[in-house]
């Protein structure tokens, strides 16, 4: 995909992975040597692709512009860093808006004019979730931590269950995320004990078609990835600033992260905004995607899984991983 190999003497492959989902865009540029990886760059920019998605059925052009611009930044540092592949994976949003190929030509443009061949790939959310399963699950053996495993990738627009200990053995994704969960419902700021109602139903109806799919008994190990849950988590540690090497593994009770949940989805946007972990583009959405959390935590508690784990490898690991294969 790229005018130089990219491939190191040690048999290490330099690779970039991208993941475009609704709220924001992430780049992984990773050294990867069989199953391990080593990050060259890592960074994420929230460019709400999804606005308005799950009302208008299409990508807004204002929302595309911003993330084409942000795709031409993310060719220039894949150039710079000489990588031999690229894989560009795009998710919700991109799955129910109609204009879709829009995007899909706009990203071939870009990456085009910096030399590379790239398509975005529109995937299903079965092999997102598996992706997401694989990304999160590489260190938690080697952590100690022991399947059966339930991975939730909490999304702006989607939210994958997936239930796997060496490989993944059901997934479900649901038409819920902290975009969604705000625009549907989370109106007010901060929220009204209606619109909150409104939006708990929403978020159990989408669990209870789920485990339709995706058995909830038996899991040992309850594992968060993506930013809202990642967020949450530093929220219920209070950290100073936001530290992924702090979050990643970290370990909470269920009541902690509920409680941690419960805060954020009911304080202004001025209290969330003043909090030093805080990404500016969740403050809105930030309350959507603690709702969605709390639901999943607490049902999993009824299930005797009283602890959390939050794991900083998701989807972006899992696609890298994939280049290389």
């Amino acid at each position: 995909m790229q005018r130089d190999s990219g491939t190191m003497t040690d048999g290490t492959r330099r690779v970039a992975a991208i993941d475009c989902g609704t709220n924001s865009i992430r780049l992984l540029v990773a050294d990867v040597e069989g199953d391990k990886l080593t990050d060259v760059e890592r960074r994420s920019d929230v460019v709400r692709l999804g606005f308005g998605v799950d009302r208008t059925g299409v990508i807004d052009p204002e929302a595309m512009a911003r993330t084409l611009a942000m795709c031409e930044t993310y060719a220039e540092s894949c150039r710079a860093h000489r990588v031999s592949g690229i894989r560009f994976v795009a998710t919700s949003a991109s799955r129910d808006a109609r204009n879709a190929g829009e995007f899909v030509a706009g990203v071939v443009r870009v990456f085009g004019a910096a030399g590379f061949e790239v398509r975005p790939e529109v995937i299903s959310g079965h092999e997102e979730a598996a992706l997401s399963f694989r990304g999160a699950t590489g260190a938690l053996a080697a952590a100690g931590y022991a399947g059966p495993y339930l991975v939730v990738d909490l999304g702006g627009g989607s939210t994958e269950l997936v239930r796997g200990t060496d490989a993944v053995e059901a997934a479900y994704s649901m038409d819920i995320g902290s975009v969604r969960m705000t625009e549907r419902h989370l109106a007010s700021d901060p929220p009204t004990d209606e619109e909150v109602a409104a939006a708990v139903s929403d978020v159990l109806d989408a669990l209870a078609t789920a485990e339709e799919d995706v058995p909830l008994s038996g899991i040992r190990t309850l594992v968060g990835v993506a930013g809202s849950i990642t967020t949450v988590t530093a929220h219920a540690l209070r950290l100073p600033a936001y530290d992924r090497t702090a979050i990643d593994l970290a370990r909470l009770s269920s009541d902690a992260v509920v409680a941690a949940c419960d805060d954020l989805l009911h304080a202004t946007r001025a209290a969330r905004k003043a909090l030093p972990y805080m990404h500016p583009g969740r403050v809105d959405v930030i309350g959507g995607g603690a709702l969605v959390w709390r639901e999943v935590v607490l049902r999993m508690a009824a299930e005797g899984v009283t602890d959390v784990v939050t794991s900083e490898h998701d989807i972006l690991d899992g696609i890298a991983l994939s280049i290389a294969d």
